[in-house]
């Protein structure tokens, strides 16, 4: 796995995932919403953690800096 993800997207998907639980423990999201974002906030902080992002692989797509 070549990383293909900056800093600004892992911030940006962190944050999300952040508000997503903020959402869903002050009970502003629930039932299949919840679920839903809950995995996507999931897939946000693993994503963000290994800097791969496995949707801009087929494209060729990174936000990574060239050096």
């Amino acid at each position: 796995m070549k990383k293909n993800m900056g800093s600004t997207d892992r911030i940006i998907r962190i944050a999300i995932a952040v508000l997503i639980a903020i959402l869903y423990f002050t009970n502003t999201i629930n039932g299949t919403l919840a679920l839903v974002l809950g995995t996507f906030a999931i897939i946000f902080v693993l994503t963000s953690f290994i800097s791969f992002c496995p949707l801009y692989f087929p494209f060729g797509f990174s936000t990574l800096k060239k050096k």
